[in-house]
Order: structure tokens, then sequence, then C-alpha cells
């Protein structure tokens, strides 16, 4: 009898661990595929948005563009009881030293956040670039709508804004649209000093950069799948981790990879339509995004896009050649399709900022013997702890065990050779944080 009611209750332990959230069902039906085309039209019709174009038109140009995202975050912002803190970040950038910058010119970010009620200097960031280009990057007068790069980022962060702005959250909530990614992400660069000068704890920032066409160059047709892109680990990271990880592993563990399993595992969850798919890259090969100057300072980034590129759309004058039509315009973009990624995006931010922190410290051992024994400190917020394990070849968490209010736990029967683990802090309402890979060892 005993022997059952234990089994029951560890049953009852892990379905109080792994319940969904009603809410995050709701906050996918309030995405507006309406509105997203609307924003995306509104932002073709600047005619240009390279990073040096016109700044004095209230028509034309990223001047003109960068207020309009302004005052549309101010918008929100009101009817949210002026919950969100919009504001410009800037930089500026000069020739000098600078192959893809025509002249000296500021670089402006728009900004808006959401606070937290309980951990307001914790952030998770969802970005959308505001530039456009044409085929010379160097061009700065010539139309280039930049309907799905990327216009349909910005307009998928506008839309997120307005639907979780009528939700509270414990943690902040950062929706940024910035300026000169295609001259050499520079307005990621400058948010992402911003942010290390003035302290903020970044959760994980969510690059979205061309999450609208459904037609790849590849002849496939797909409004399912997406891509998401990550690195490995940290370029931050010290020569005892790395020396730490050749022997005890994490080749794949990073910070970035355990953010990109979150939201796996957050869109598999609730939108098990969806395809996401797990991009062992920092970005397209020789390619760059705006996640990746987060990266460079040791925060936690991922790239979200589309998976099937269409490269005649892509940083291309409007033209047709040979039967071919070339450019980056609005006919091109599948709203359907965008609504879908700004849902994946709306629930995962969501979901951790509803989350309590990471286990910052996880000790793991268990050597020469039949137990995985693991050790975390606990944190602020969390009612439990999850243990993960999977597969050493598996790019995803497969296995989970909720395991209570304790700081440690062995699972009796593992060899811990064969598998990678982690843990995770769940709390109130179940929402859980990214996942923690062990960063000690557990000395017997």
């Amino acid at each position: 009898m005993k022997q059952l009611f234990t089994v029951a209750l560890l049953c009852f332990i892990n379905l109080a661990g792994s319940q969904t959230s009603e809410k995050i069902y709701k906050i996918i039906e309030e995405v507006s595929e309406a509105r997203i085309e609307k924003d995306v039209q509104k932002l073709v019709n600047f005619g240009t948005r390279n990073t040096f174009s016109d700044t004095i038109s209230n028509k034309r140009g990223i001047g003109a563009a960068r207020r309009w995202i302004k005052s549309e975050f101010e918008n929100i912002s009101k009817s949210c009881n002026q919950c969100i803190n919009v504001f410009y970040q800037k930089d500026f950038v000069t020739q000098e030293g600078n192959s893809r910058v025509p002249h000296d010119a500021w670089v402006v970010n728009v900004v808006a956040i959401q606070k937290g009620s309980k951990y307001p200097d914790r952030y998770i960031i969802m970005s959308g670039d505001i530039d456009s280009r044409a085929s010379d990057t160097m061009d700065f007068t010539t139309d280039a709508p930049g309907a799905n790069d990327n216009a349909s980022g910005m307009a998928a962060t506008l839309e997120a804004a307005r639907v979780l702005s009528q939700y509270q959250f414990e943690n902040s909530i950062v929706y940024v649209g910035l300026s000169g990614e295609e001259q050499g992400l520079f307005g990621g660069a400058g948010l992402a000093q911003y942010a290390k000068e003035n302290l903020w704890e970044i959760i994980g920032v969510l690059n979205n950069d061309m999450i609208g066409n459904i037609k790849g160059v590849d002849g496939v047709t797909d409004n399912r799948s997406f891509r998401i892109f990550s690195e490995p680990v940290p370029p931050t990271e010290s020569e005892r981790e790395r020396t730490l990880r050749r022997f005890y592993g994490g080749e794949v563990d990073g910070i970035s990879r355990q953010l990109a399993r979150y939201t796996f595992k957050t869109t598999k969850t609730y939108m098990p339509e969806m395809n996401p798919m797990m991009i062992y890259r920092l970005d397209r090969f020789g390619r760059g995004g705006h996640h990746r100057p987060f990266n460079d300072l040791g925060f936690a980034g991922i790239r979200l896009m589309e998976a099937h590129e269409n490269y005649t759309q892509q940083h291309q004058d409007i033209r047709e050649e040979n039967g071919v039509k070339y450019g980056d315009v609005i006919e091109h973009v599948n709203f359907g399709y965008a609504k879908k990624i700004t849902a994946v995006n709306a629930i995962t931010l969501a979901s951790l900022a509803s989350a309590p922190p990471a286990p910052k410290h996880v000790a793991i051992g268990g050597i020469v013997e039949a137990a995985a024994k693991l050790k975390w400190d606990k944190v602020n917020g969390a009612k439990g702890y999850k243990i993960y394990w999977r597969d050493t070849t598996s790019p995803t968490w497969d296995y989970s065990r909720y395991v209570g209010d304790v700081s440690e736990f062995t699972l009796d029967g593992f060899i811990i050779d064969n598998y990678f683990f982690g843990i995770s802090a769940v709390g109130k309402d179940n929402f859980e944080s990214v996942v923690s890979f062990p960063n000690a060892i557990l000395r017997d």
C-alpha cells in the first residue's frame, strides 16, 4: 500500500510541475494577423529605412520610421495605464574604419520596457530591425521597402507589445526596434553595451529577422516550420570552463542553446502544429544578426526566422531580369505565417517573464556508480525544481522529473556517462525557468 501511495504521489508531483496555462493559449489567440499586416504596410510606405537615409521627413526615411514606431509604443503604453517606458537609445557611428557607413550618423534604437512586478531588473528582450537596404548597402536613397527583411520582425515586436502589455509579469520585458543591422549590427551592439553598463540581468534575447516568407528559393513552400539559431557556448567563457567542458561535457549546452531549447519546448507544448527547427549555428553561414552583439558580451540570445529563404527578395533593388522579379516587397509576405511566429515569441516571452530565475550554481556527481547526483542553490520565487535529462546526442531535453522544493536529488539507476542533465526552477502557475546546465562537480 505504501508503495502504491508513493507512486501515486510521484505521478501527482510530476503533473503539478508540467501543467499548461490557459493564459498562454489566450495570448496565442490575441495575436492579430490584420494588425501585423497593417504595420508592415506602414513601414513599407516609408520608401527606404536605410539607417543613413532621411531623418527630417515625416513621410520617408529612417527618421520617420523610428518616430512612428516610438509613437506606436507610446500608444500601447497609454492603453495599459502607462505600463511601458518608451525612449530612444542611440550611438554615433562614423565613416572612419567602417566600410559600410556612407556618412557619420546617429544609430537610433526605439526601446519600450514593460517593468516586472517582482524582478524588475531581470529582462527578456524581443527585437526586430527597423532598417532596410537596397542592393548596395551604401545606397541610402533608392527605394528599399524591406517588407520581410525586416518589417516583419518589427511588426511582430509591436504586436507582441500590444498583446502582452495587457498582462502583468514578474520579470521585465523589453520590446525594441534596432537600427544599423545592415551596416554592421550597430544597433544591437549599442543596446547590448547599454544593458551591460546599466547592469541589466538579461534572461535572453529573441531576435526576429525575416519571419514572413514561406516560399523558398529551394522550391519548398512551408508555413509551419521556422528556424531557431543559437551558438553552442558563450565566447566569454573562461579557460577553466573550457577545460572542464572537455572532461565533463557541455559542448552544446551554453546559455543561448538553453534559450533555444526553451523556445522549442514552449512551442511544441502550446503550438504543436508548428515545426521549430533547432539550428546548431550562431547564425546563417557567414552571415549575422542582431542577437550576436549580445552573445559577444556573454548574454543569451537566439535568432528566430523563416525556414525557407528566397534570396531574390533579400538585399535587392526592385527590378525584373530574365523573367525574375527581384525586391523585398509586401506581396511576398505571408501574414498568417508571420502571426504564428509572433505568437511563438509572445508565449516564450510570457512564459519566461512569469518564471523564477534559473538556478545559478548546479553541481553534478555520480562517477563509477549507477546514480546521477545533483545539487543546486535554491532561487527566490521557486516553489520547486525539475530535473531534465537527455541522451548525449539529442538536441532537446526529452525527459524530466519534478522533485519538489529541495536543493539536491539523486536519480537512481542512471549511468551518468550516458546522459546530460540540467535543472529548472518552477514558480507559481508552473512557469519554469530556462534549464541550467551543471557548472560544478560534486566530490564524494
